[in-house]
């Protein structure tokens, strides 16, 4: 996953982790956060209270919170690590980007699925690969937004 990481992600990139970084992971989260290029943005998930403790690890972080904002063409993205079914700006067309339910097919996707601009970012959905924005977008629906340098993994 580093590498695949590493391959898609500039330096200069921001990525926005939603939640659930290295769980159930082999290694420390500093030693995979250390090899990882970019700005690292981390939305907190229900399995990341090992991180939080791990101040080596938080220092690779740009910014940690429970939920977070970014503009993108005008409109704006709430990133959740959790589903939610509506969002500051949903009735506006902003965009909703989650993970939490991974690739789950139960009755919280079948509801999320039907939710206009709600988007799982799961990693496992995309080939355990960071994807742009517009990626993001191409794979649920195709809509008019930039590509930027924003990254979801």
């Amino acid at each position: 996953m580093i590498s695949l990481w590493n391959q898609r992600v500039n330096h200069d990139d921001n990525v926005y982790i939603l939640g659930d970084f290295c769980y159930r992971n082999e290694k420390s989260a500093e030693w995979y956060l250390s090899q990882l290029k970019g700005h690292k943005h981390l939305v907190l998930g229900n399995h990341d209270t090992r991180l939080l403790d791990n101040e080596i690890a938080m220092g690779y972080c740009d910014s940690i919170d429970r939920m977070m904002y970014v503009p993108d063409s005008g409109k704006e993205i709430c990133l959740c690590h959790y589903p939610m079914s509506e969002w500051n700006g949903s009735y506006r067309g902003h965009l909703h980007f989650y993970g939490h339910i991974h690739d789950k097919r139960d009755e919280t996707w079948e509801y999320m699925n039907q939710r206009e601009n709600a988007y799982n970012v799961g990693c496992m959905l995309y080939g355990y690969r960071p994807v742009r924005l517009n990626e993001i977008v191409k794979v649920n629906r195709t809509i008019g937004l930039s590509a930027e340098t924003l990254v979801f993994a």
